[in-house]
């Protein structure tokens, strides 16, 4: 189950990124968070932090509410 949550967040992520027009480089430069880790969060390899995942996914528009709503852990 872990391994299917990280894969849809990371899914989520990459698909919100990309709609954006961003690259990850540009999504490093506005969260603070190397380029290396979005790579592995994107493709579901990571285990980030709460406040990792929340600095990728803030810039994006994405809350941690949708984030776990849509993983069925809210």
């Amino acid at each position: 189950m872990m391994r299917n949550m990280k894969k849809y967040v990371g899914d989520l992520i990459k698909s919100r990124r990309e709609l954006l027009g961003l690259k990850q480089p540009d999504l490093e430069e506005i969260s603070g968070v190397s380029t290396r880790t979005i790579q592995l969060v994107e493709n579901g390899k990571a285990n980030p932090s709460l406040d990792t995942l929340l600095k990728i996914a803030s810039p994006l528009g994405l809350t941690m509410q949708l984030l776990l709503k849509e993983t069925g852990f809210e």
